[in-house]
């Protein structure tokens, strides 16, 4: 599988190890972004963090579509993730957004037992994810989405 097969298309099924790498891989482009722009823009000014004159113009650019690419992905290595454990690709929807909304939800209500259990079970949403993305072997075998990514592909002549 080519980089850009693995990191854009949403088809077939990837393993833990190269779901993993890609993570690692956003991490240090962030770190690597973020670095880049505390010595271009000469570090934090809280009073013009938000200003697009020169060069941060360029860095909110960047930082935008760096988010973008990231997103994208990960969105891509999780669905290839949910077909390798033979699940559909619609599944990273509940993993993505279900903690997001009802970890949300605390935000639109006071401090009330009904806010206390959706934040509840949005984080157990996600552990479920992480573990479901991250840690759980996929299916041995050829599945639906494809062959087992563990497995040899051929030979090398």
């Amino acid at each position: 599988m080519d980089w850009t097969t693995l990191l854009f298309s949403f088809q077939g099924r990837i393993n833990r190890a190269k779901y993993w790498l890609v993570a690692l891989l956003n991490i240090a482009a962030w770190i690597v972004f973020g670095s880049i722009a505390l010595i271009w823009l000469g570090g934090i000014d809280p009073e013009n963090l938000f200003r697009f004159a020169g060069g941060a113009l360029l860095i909110w650019v960047v930082a935008i579509a760096l988010s973008i690419a990231g997103t994208w992905a990960f969105l891509a290595t999780g669905v290839k993730r949910l077909h390798d454990r033979d699940k559909s690709g619609w599944w990273i929807l509940l993993f993505w957004f279900g903690p997001s909304l009802l970890g949300g939800s605390n935000q639109t209500m006071e401090d009330s037992p009904v806010s206390l259990v959706l934040a509840l079970i949005g984080l157990g949403i996600a552990i479920w994810g992480f573990v479901e993305l991250g840690c759980l072997r996929g299916t041995r075998g050829p599945n639906q989405y494809g062959p087992d990514p563990l497995e040899p592909q051929g030979t090398l002549t």
